[in-house]
């Protein structure tokens, strides 16, 4: 088996860089995206977490000066963004490989082989749940439940699922992945979204809501979007 690195852990934390000044990781396309999320926003620390998804987007996780600059964008401590990255499975706060596999083995997926399908998963990666390859070209994942169970035993990649699986349909997987076939499919890790959200809540004045009736708070053309 190939040397592996760990998905998530405790070391990446130990590593936060806690010290003060400005901190620039971000290039000045993925800053301007970052200063327009931003902008959508009553509240700058209301995105926080679209700006973590932003910095996964473009560095496939969230390395400390990623945070540390977020940090300072929307006025928190990076502990706190720290905190709430390593809440979310979505966003990993460690190196991850190309493409995240993630394997559900929840009840569905469990009674129609998803145990046996994460046990093949691991021999064709070489990998166990948990680690990356040493090439960093795959992150195996068990997932406690994909919400696809009209599909199981069913996997995802990189947040785009895949099933019903069987292990010859999952080497198929493998390959198409390792050869590109799928790269319209299947966006690099960190990749939640292609589309960029360009409005956010629109606040009304207090001039607006004085005079707004309680006709309007029902009537669904009140003033936030």
């Amino acid at each position: 088996m190939a040397p592996t690195t760990s998905a998530r852990g405790p070391d990446e934390h130990s590593r936060m860089p806690a010290g003060s000044g400005s901190v620039q990781h971000f290039d000045s396309e993925t800053r301007r995206k970052a200063e327009e999320l931003i902008s959508v926003y009553p509240e700058k620390r209301s995105a926080l977490l679209p700006l973590c998804h932003l910095a996964q987007s473009v560095d496939g996780w969230l390395c400390p000066d990623a945070m540390r600059e977020i940090a300072e964008l929307v006025g928190v401590l990076p502990a706190e963004v720290l905190g709430t990255a390593s809440f979310y499975d979505l966003l990993h706060t460690e190196k991850v490989g190309h493409h995240v596999v993630s394997v559900c083995t929840n009840i569905a997926c469990l009674l129609r082989g998803g145990e046996e399908l994460l046990a093949h998963a691991e021999s064709t990666l070489g990998i166990s749940p948990g680690s990356t390859d040493a090439e960093h070209a795959f992150t195996l994942e068990e997932a406690e439940c994909l919400a696809a169970c009209d599909r199981a035993p069913c996997a995802q990649v990189n947040g785009r699922f895949f099933g019903p699986l069987d292990p010859g349909t999952f080497d198929a997987l493998i390959d198409d992945l390792r050869k590109g076939a799928l790269d319209d499919v299947v966006p690099p890790h960190g990749v939640i979204s292609r589309v960029a959200r360009d409005v956010g809540l629109e606040a009304s004045s207090a001039n607006e809501r004085e005079g707004a009736g309680s006709s309007d708070i029902g009537s669904g053309s009140g003033g936030r979007g």
